[in-house]
């Protein structure tokens, strides 16, 4: 069985039954990852596995099978209760758990659903892409917020197959969400066109490869479950996954490669409660030695977090706002360190109508890392503009990757060093040109944000985009213009 449509769309009608109950995405994703863990916890304690495994025998999946109406309701509302204070990878995933089908009727007919596969005897590629379908709708629903975890999986895995990450090397994201750089990381390593893998190979892929950061409960339980159904850890192993604010300190750990893309939204910010008992906003700022800039801009503290992570000869490709880019002050001190002490080679202006929180306009930055010097790492910056001109919207007209293999055979993962530029004086609107670094420090606060490819809507009033795409790219501007003055607004009243 390789098609995965008939179960997602089995799994997923059940969302829109208890959303009358007013059960989001969101929850329901999350009661199934609960239940899916136990389900196939219990298929890998019997025979041919027979694994002993932490889950004490009053809360085993046989519980919830065996139990219906109120007595189903109190069992489960129980078993979360009690496998959440539970070690390692158990206790993770059940963390903060809580009961929200209040319906047992309906809990009852998930449990059943469940039951009826045989999830451990499936392929890790059909259960992680069912989870994965599962992942991507939950993103798709607006309200839920969900789509800022969630990063384009085209866009990841463009960005995996230009770092081309190697064997027995250890890839990081300190901002993971529901862990899509790892999955990408993996299936690439794990390709056989790409590495013919030997069992110390194979184990080290599986148990010491990833390592990540995700603050956000349920996103790091999704990431947790998504990974142990691709067959990445052990159920009954160590968390692999941190719980804690990976910009408050300097681990101490070095990797191979960082694959990320922090959280939207500029500015950190803490809540606290006044004297008079009233709420303040007060911006986070990172004091660390390891900075170059001190700021409460939360992309320019992961940029500079990325830099610490990387070991001497690290490699990392970051999804950052345009923001960083162009922004004064402290930007302009990261942005000059950055080009001074590594190579920053490649920057990716994304399009909008790719995300699902919209407003945003992004790029994807490459950087190896480098011993010290006294000379700048940096010699020339090249850049795609894969923005002007080029028009998606996540419904009707969804990025493919196809539509990356252009930037993926410009940017030369093969020798990226015997590239060649598509841009030219004959062919000004070339997508692929590079910059000197004389060019970049000597411009105004040395902006990266550069583009030259004439826009065609400006010029052409016949050939302007379909009107829903228009539509779409009017409310992208709207909703990063509301952002920007929101910061303003905040950054006035003090919080």
């Amino acid at each position: 069985m390789t098609n995965t449509g008939p179960i997602v769309s089995k799994v997923w009608s059940f969302a829109d039954v208890l959303r009358d109950d007013g059960v989001g995405y969101g929850d329901y994703l999350e009661q199934l990852t609960y239940l899916l863990f136990l389900k196939m916890a219990d298929e890998y304690s019997k025979p041919p596995y027979d694994r002993k495994l932490p889950i004490p025998e009053k809360y085993k999946w046989e519980s919830l099978v065996s139990k219906k109406g109120a007595e189903l309701k109190s069992h489960y509302t129980e078993l979360l209760r009690e496998l959440s204070q539970a070690k390692g990878i158990l206790g993770q995933i059940f963390t903060k758990s809580q009961n929200k089908i209040q319906d047992p009727a309906k809990l009852y007919r998930i449990i059943g659903m469940i039951d009826k596969e045989n999830w451990s005897m499936m392929g890790a590629d059909l259960k992680g892409k069912i989870y994965e379908g599962l992942l991507e709708k939950n993103a798709e629903d607006v309200k839920s917020g969900a789509g800022q975890y969630f990063t384009p999986r085209v866009l990841i895995m463009a960005m995996v197959e230009c770092i081309h990450p190697e064997p027995e090397k250890t890839i990081c994201d300190p901002a993971c969400g529901t862990g899509g750089f790892f999955l990408a990381s993996y299936d690439f390593i794990s390709n056989p066109e790409n590495y013919s893998l030997d069992k110390e190979q194979k184990e080290f892929l599986k148990d010491r490869t990833f390592s990540g950061n995700e603050i956000v409960a349920s996103a790091r339980r999704m990431c947790l479950m998504n990974m142990f159904l691709h067959n990445i850890g052990e159920i009954d192993g160590e968390s692999y996954i941190s719980s804690v604010d990976s910009l408050i300190s300097d681990p101490g750990d070095r990797y191979d490669y960082v694959l990320t893309n922090p959280p939207f939204g500029k500015k950190s910010s803490m809540t606290f409660t006044n004297e008079e008992g009233k709420q303040e906003k007060e911006d986070l700022v990172y004091n660390r030695q390891d900075f170059w800039a001190t700021t409460s801009n939360k992309q320019l503290n992961f940029l500079q977090h990325i830099n610490t992570l990387l070991k001497s000869d690290g490699r990392a490709t970051v999804v950052l706002p345009d923001n960083v880019l162009f922004e004064g002050g402290a930007g302009e001190i990261v942005r000059k360190n950055l080009l001074a002490t590594t190579d920053l080679h490649t920057v990716l202006r994304l399009p909008t109508g790719i995300f699902y929180k919209q407003g945003v306009k992004a790029n994807v930055l490459f950087f190896d890392n480098k011993p010290a010097s006294k000379d700048p790492w940096t010699k020339e910056v090249w850049i795609y503009d894969f923005r002007t001109n080029v028009h998606f919207t996540l419904k009707k007209n969804p990025m493919n990757f196809e539509d990356l293999q252009d930037f993926i055979s410009c940017y030369n993962p093969e020798n990226r060093h015997g590239r060649k530029e598509t841009w030219s004086e004959d062919n000004p609107n070339g997508r692929w040109r590079k910059f000197s670094y004389d060019d970049i420090v000597s411009r105004d606060k040395t902006n990266l944000d550069i583009f030259w490819v004439k826009d065609e809507s400006l010029a052409d009033l016949d050939n302007l985009p379909d009107p829903d795409i228009l539509a779409n790219e009017i409310i992208e501007n709207v909703e990063a213009g509301l952002e920007s003055f929101r910061e303003i607004v905040e950054t006035i009243n003090g919080g």
